[in-house]
């Protein structure tokens, strides 16, 4: 059974409540004033991590989005993210746990990217351990991965704060294995 009809039967859940959770701790719970994100180079952003890349309405610095908003928006932009992420994993045994962590990284990277991934990859290949040990770090276990930005002036920055949430992803990433 493919992923998408592991969701439409029901064993995969999208917008699982452990997503929504995990994603307050990391992207703010009550963030209802559109903000400019300062790792994101000042991208306007509300919500669990709405950007103008995924809300169908303007995100503009200073707005108030009403709780309502919120949970509609957060709503359809993890369940279209969780959808894309289902036609790139081929593999069939991926569980809830490992989801949401792919999930997660998608929703803070895109989902392109984390499909591209070579945790993904891992994981398409039967090594779901492996792979999720690729969020955080690279092939020799020691270099962080996906946990930099790039300023405007093209240097590359190790931020703490996103290995950190790396590092909580493999751990959610492996939980039930």
């Amino acid at each position: 059974m493919s992923l998408r009809g592991k969701i439409a039967a029901g064993v995969l859940a999208l917008s699982s409540s452990t997503l929504v959770v995990f994603l307050g701790t990391w992207e703010g719970n009550g963030q209802n004033t559109v903000y400019a994100d300062k790792l994101a180079r000042g991208l306007p952003t509300v919500c669990k991590g709405i950007t103008r890349h995924t809300s169908p309405y303007p995100v503009v610095v200073g707005d108030y989005w009403s709780d309502a908003r919120c949970d509609e928006v957060e709503q359809l932009v993890i369940r279209k993210g969780q959808l894309q992420l289902a036609d790139c994993i081929t593999n069939q045994d991926v569980g809830q746990s490992t989801f949401d962590a792919l999930s997660s990284h998608g929703h803070n990277f895109g989902t392109p990217s984390t499909c591209a991934s070579r945790a993904v990859g891992l994981i398409n290949a039967g090594r779901i351990e492996d792979g999720c040990e690729a969020l955080a770090w690279a092939p020799d276990g020691k270099t962080p991965v996906w946990a930099f930005i790039t300023t405007a002036q093209g240097k590359k920055v190790f931020v703490p704060g996103l290995h950190a949430r790396r590092l909580a992803e493999v751990k959610l990433c492996k939980a039930g294995l």
